[in-house]
């Protein structure tokens, strides 16, 4: 579907707009080292939205809104409980969806617990706690795969740009990614002065070294939302939906917009000027300068190799710059990553090969996992290492590799026959399931 022609008179704002823009960021400094930068580039002229980060011109990550298939992840509703099934120690709760939600007991909030004389970590028959007919709030966990219920929740969570906001659980986290000490504790006492006891409250990685003032302004921003759901479900009649969130781009802006991040390409100027609209909002104006809008009638991902990029991200082979490459085979239990090496004769021995390819395979590994979303149990056949000091150096690259993940990814351990074990928790489907009866992927 091609853009409709543009106007002289749109063109010349546009123009001005993007001038004024370069104006503004020779007045900022200079931009991160392009080595380093980050792009995330946006196609909303169609149906279907995609959002894609890039790194140094590679696909790391890529995103779609397709109005077909809505994903409900994070929406909030009053719902009612049709099923309690204490043999599974579960039950089923209709919030107006054409399925059930699964609403497991561990996802019983500490306030819903307290009411029945239990606490969290105690064990508790479910039926002495849930009965058929009760409206509960609950938040979409997980959406249904395969023949699955979607998944739901009552330990409700909010995400803001610094801080994720738990109104009905008193836990106080700080992200594992912010190491430094001083922070940690600076962050826990900004926590502890915002939040109410029965209230919780997590660091984002964002957070780190942000203004007091800005950490307050975006909690203050969630309890208002929290407040306004719990206006709205008194209002209305369950099963009903709460709270639905801010769709595809403003999510993704909001969790990936760092300062590594060197430009953000729109190939909207509608959707260009609600970005900016938003950006304001949070008062990330200093971002305003990074917004390009991309006004050719040639696709956006076609023209920046994403559309490339992506079909390979569909094939079982990855092939790895020494000449080596991964197999990748996903299946319902679990997925299976095996090495392999090349035709690489750089090196002089046969073992610098093979640890060469195994920190290659490192590398991309985290990448794959991130670009398919790839989740659950992952089993990883490196090449076989002797050397002792060569397996822990594949070890700690592919951990440093693995922080970069948003998405909790844990390397769990090597088994006795060299099998690498990693976790990535999952967040719905993977882009093998999303793409697969190729509707998502018509540009």
């Amino acid at each position: 579907m091609k853009a409709q022609p543009k106007t002289k008179a749109t063109r010349t704002r546009t123009k001005a707009k993007t001038k004024e823009r370069q104006a503004r960021a020779t007045k900022a400094g200079p931009k991160p080292p392009a080595a380093q930068a980050q792009e995330i580039l946006i196609e909303a002229r169609t149906p279907v939205k995609r959002v894609a980060l890039l790194e140094g011109g590679r696909l790391m990550e890529i995103d779609y809104e397709d109005p077909k298939r809505p994903r409900r992840v994070g929406y909030i509703y009053k719902g009612v409980v049709k099923d309690v099934r204490s043999g599974i120690g579960a039950a089923f709760v209709d919030v107006g969806e054409p399925e059930n939600f699964f609403l497991a007991a561990k996802e019983l909030n500490e306030a819903i617990l307290r009411a029945k004389g239990y606490r969290r970590g105690q064990s508790f028959p479910i039926g002495k706690v849930l009965r058929g007919g009760q409206t509960l709030i609950v938040q979409a966990k997980r959406e249904g795969i395969g023949g699955k219920n979607p998944q739901a929740t009552t330990r409700i969570s909010l995400a803001g740009r610094y801080w994720v906001f738990l109104p009905k659980d008193g836990r106080l986290g700080i992200s594992r990614r912010i190491e430094d000490p001083k922070e940690v504790q600076r962050l826990k006492a900004i926590a502890k002065q915002l939040k109410r006891d029965d209230e919780g409250l997590i660091a984002r990685t964002a957070a780190a070294g942000a203004p007091e003032e800005a950490l307050e302004r975006d909690f203050n921003y969630l309890l208002g939302t929290w407040k306004g759901i719990e206006e709205k479900a008194e209002r209305v009649q369950a099963p009903a939906r709460l709270y639905q969130g801010l769709g595809l781009i403003k999510t993704f802006l909001r969790d990936r917009l760092a300062p590594d991040v060197e430009r953000v390409v729109v190939d909207d100027e509608k959707t260009l000027h609600e970005i900016e609209d938003f950006l304001r909002y949070l008062h990330l104006e200093a971002y305003l300068d990074r917004l390009e809008l991309y006004d050719d009638e040639r696709p956006l991902f076609e023209v920046r190799g994403v559309e490339a990029q992506l079909r390979e991200s569909l094939q079982p082979k990855v092939k790895l710059p020494s000449g080596g490459s991964l197999v990748i085979a996903e299946t319902e239990a679990l997925t299976a990553i095996d090495v392999n090496t090349g035709g690489d004769t750089r090196h002089r021995t046969q073992e610098q090969a093979i640890l060469h390819t195994n920190l290659e395979a490192a590398v991309e590994i985290p990448r794959q996992l991130r670009l398919r979303k790839i989740s659950g149990i992952i089993v990883v056949d490196f090449v076989d290492m002797k050397r002792k000091e060569h397996v822990q150096k594949v070890i700690e690259r592919l951990k440093a590799e693995l922080k970069k993940d948003r998405v909790p990814t844990d390397f769990i351990d090597i088994t006795e026959l060299g099998l690498v074990e990693i976790t990535r928790k999952r967040e719905g489907e993977s882009l093998m399931e999303m793409l697969g009866d190729g509707e998502a992927g018509e540009g």
